[in-house]
């Protein structure tokens, strides 16, 4: 008789031995077939692991753990992206040094996830704030400023008037800080702005090159937003001045009866002594400055604007005056800060021109524009405009673009809803922008001998009144001497965003203990690019986007081998609380990893988190879910007790045998862990039929299960003397002859009504199956008096018995 299940006891026990062995540590053997499994490094914060955190370590643990058995040289890494904003915050709430708090985070985090039994590399582990890795995040930024993708100007930002720093558009929630519900405005700052605009086409492009789900794909080419169209000027009458704008629909000119530019618009202040509604429109101003740029450009709010008084535009079409409104919805950091209105086809200028009483016009035939904008124009005859008439759309779009050409009133143009990327912070806890401002010079770059450029330790994390960082009163670092000419310089005091040391952490992983470049030509050439890369859906836009333009700009400059980084991108659903709710401590719906591994196990966790549902759905945690699990792992380890001598698989569980290892090897492929498990149980439940289970049966059943509860098979494969460890053998493998029934089960219809169902070689011909069949009392009660007129026999489908 087997003893207790002991999962405390069994999993320390091989936690140990998998430390101690280095058993998952990738080989320095380059002969090898490599694979390289990645997902998201953590942030460590204090609150350490959620229950949401190991669905995706361990879908990857399971498909890196399949790969060593598959005879791969695996890379599967882990690390902290430790840099950022609360962890900053905890330091100034509880005056402790952000470097500490970090440290205490990564150590909880990782004793979580050791004891979660994970085959991570951690040999191989990188932390973001740690100097002898953001040194080259230093040197990556100064090859950008180098090659001109690294430029300082003034940009408006979000301001939180209580955190007192820049926010990004998404973390602002109807005018307030979503941090800490503050009152958010707008503010000019000089930025640090890195120009990933450049590498838009590429990042569009490129998608072709990789295998990434097209939920993903999706996303980044909307983020990016290519649009073909062209630039057109409108005069403004009587200045001398054009007001350029870009248009997808250069057609709908003609249906263009206003003009609206942004609020921040510079023409305003240029001719601010010939608008005679000044103050509405500063008022106007400063109304819009309160809002994000989501916020501003959200299609269902109540539209709003001031026109100018003073000013009027031309159509260069028609040669009309039209008037020039501000109106919030237009953006001085998208297009040229100016749109024409054609509000018979577009619905927000419609809105908005009922709401002004502006003139409609419909110049794409359809619909009626008095009632609603005519929208659906891709195709259509164009009317009302002029040498446009009676032509289709598309005719319309070439035709008047090359008349705006001829006539330099415009030009073919691509545009992109890219942005470029605000890359300053003006907080202490990021990696030091390494450039020394020198009013001769400019700004000079450190040298690269003297990198890292390492923070300097400040008593006062608390961000200034006026928007600097913490950093610019330590006058004494701040204070320094050009590289350049040796006169006075001072450093930047703003540092890098928390995206900054995630772009490149994939690379490092390869080669992170290299002190004399981020990482060798060698390492890069034989582990790039990553296989399988998997995170949350919320990281598939920005920090996917950031990596890859990274990437990119070091494919170009020739120091890494591959223009991608990432060959396949895959995402995971949340785990939401029992009550169908996003996990929160406000919610009290919050499950701690910790208390289920001391209660259940590790095993029984990771078991689960694979169990629970379709692994890219967000699905309910479910502690009666859990309990199933466990159930399982104790059926499991009572197998013991079954085992009989014999290396083959018995007859009896032959076909099943090898229909399981093929079901299990295809869906650990595809993230189908729940119905892989579900074969795995079900496999379970035939050896109790059969009430034995051959060592040959037993080997194959620990080796398939062992990537998703690695513990308790290792633990039953040295207790049944099995040679070495689970992890050194090879992963099992399947006869496709031998997956197909040798008998089937088949439904017996009379009249085309199933009225049986009879077992039969799966080679049975008609008359065998109807033998089979008159042994059937109920086939027989429909039969019985009746003639046969029809019989009706698909093989390994069905039989259809036609009588009357």
């Amino acid at each position: 008789m087997s003893k207790a299940y002991n999962t405390s006891l069994i999993e320390k026990k091989w936690q140990k031995i998998w430390d101690e062995k280095g058993t998952f540590y990738a080989s320095e053997d380059t002969d090898k077939p490599k694979y390289y499994a990645l997902i998201e490094f953590p942030y460590p914060s204090g609150k350490g692991l959620h229950v949401g955190h190991p669905r995706p370590y361990t879908a990857l643990d399971v498909v890196a753990r399949k790969r060593r058995l598959e005879g791969y040289n695996v890379l599967y890494p882990m690390g902290w992206d430790a840099f950022g904003l609360p962890t900053e915050n905890y330091a100034i709430k509880n005056k402790i040094h952000p470097r500490i708090v970090t440290e205490n985070n990564v150590a909880k985090f990782k004793q979580q996830l050791k004891s979660l039994g994970y085959s991570f590399d951690w040999s191989r582990e990188v932390n973001t704030t740690d100097p002898e890795y953001y040194k080259w995040t230093q040197w990556i930024f100064l090859k950008l400023f180098e090659k001109g993708l690294a430029y300082k100007q003034e940009f408006p930002i979000n301001w939180c008037t209580d955190c007192k720093i820049g926010l990004a558009n998404e973390e602002v929630v109807n005018g307030a800080c979503e941090r800490c519900g503050g009152e958010v405005v707008r503010k000019i700052k000089n930025q640090w702005m890195l120009k990933i605009t450049e590498y838009a086409e590429k990042l569009i492009k490129d998608l072709d090159l990789v295998d990434y789900i097209d939920r993903v794909k999706i996303q980044q080419t909307n983020w990016i937003g290519r649009s073909e169209g062209a630039e057109v000027d409108f005069e403004v009458a009587g200045k001398g001045e054009k007001l350029r704008v870009f248009t997808t629909r250069p057609d709908t000119l003609f249906g263009a009866t206003y003009m609206v530019i942004s609020p921040e618009h510079p023409m305003i202040e240029k001719y601010k002594d010939d608008i005679n509604n000044m103050d509405s429109i500063i008022e106007y101003k400063d109304m819009a400055s309160k809002k994000s740029d989501f916020e501003r450009t959200e299609l269902v709010k109540e539209k709003t604007g001031v026109e100018i008084d003073g000013l009027k535009a031309i159509n260069p079409v028609t040669g009309k005056e039209i008037p020039i409104w501000i109106s919030d919805y237009v953006l001085m950091s998208y297009g040229t800060g100016a749109i024409m209105a054609v509000p018979g086809h577009d619905t927000r200028d419609w809105e908005f021109a009922k709401k002004f009483n502006l003139p409609i016009i419909e110049v794409v035939k359809g619909g009626n524009v008095e009632e609603e904008a005519f929208t659906d124009i891709q195709t259509g005859e164009m009317i009302n405009s002029d040498f446009l008439n009676k032509l289709n759309v598309e005719e319309a779009k070439k035709k008047i673009t090359d008349w705006l050409v001829e006539k330099k009133l415009g030009e073919r143009k691509i545009n992109y809803k890219l942005r470029d990327w605000v890359f300053s912070r003006q907080r202490y806890w990021g990696e030091p922008i390494p450039l020394v401002h020198c009013e001769k010079c400019g700004w000079v770059p450190v040298p690269e001998e003297d990198l890292p450029l390492t923070l300097p330790e400040v008593d006062n994390y608390e961000p200034t009144e006026n928007g600097e960082s913490p950093i610019a009163k330590i006058r004494d670092w701040v204070e320094t001497t050009c590289p350049k000419c040796g006169g006075k310089g001072e450093r930047e005091t703003d540092t890098m965003p928390q995206w900054a040391g995630s772009s490149w952490y994939f690379l490092r992983y390869t080669d992170p203990h290299n002190n004399e470049e981020f990482a060798s030509k060698e390492s890069l050439e034989y582990w790039l690019p990553v296989d399988w890369y998997n995170g949350g859906m919320e990281h598939t836009t920005l920090h996917l986007l950031y990596s890859r333009f990274w990437h990119k700009f070091l494919y170009d400059i020739g120091v890494v081998p591959v223009p991608e980084p990432y060959q396949k991108r895959t995402s995971h659903g949340m785990i939401l609380g029992e009550n169908n709710e996003k996990m929160s401590k406000s919610r009290g719906n919050v499950v701690n990893p910790d208390e289920i591994i001391e209660d259940f196990g590790a095993d029984t966790l990771r078991m689960y988190e694979m169990f629970i549902g379709d692994f890219e759905k967000s699905v309910p945690w479910s502690m009666n879910g859990v309990k199933g699990c466990r159930r399982f792992l104790d059926k499991v380890w009572k197998l013991q007790d079954m085992v009989v001598d014999g290396d083959e698989y018995s007859k009896d569980l032959m076909t099943n045998m090898h229909k399981t290892i093929k079901k299990v090897s295809e869906d650990f492929e595809t993230l189908k862990f729940n119905t892989a498990i579900a074969a795995l149980m079900s496999l379970i439940n035939d050896f109790n039929s059969v009430g034995k289970i051959t060592r040959g049966e037993m080997r194959t059943f620990l080796i398939l299960l062992n990537p998703v509860a690695p513990h308790i098979t290792e633990e039953l494969w040295e207790i049944l003397g099995f040679e070495n460890m689970i992890s050194d053998q090879q992963w099992a493998k399947w006869d496709e002859d031998k997956t197909v029934d040798d008998e089937i089960e088949m439904a017996v219809q009379v009249n085309g009504k199933v009225r049986g169902t009879i077992v039969i070689a799966v080679d049975a011909n008609k008359e065998q199956a109807k033998a089979k069949a008159m042994e059937d009392e109920n086939i027989m009660k429909h039969i019985d008096g009746k003639t046969i007129v029809k019989e009706i026999y698909v093989p390994g489908k069905i039989f259809n018995i036609v009588v009357k």
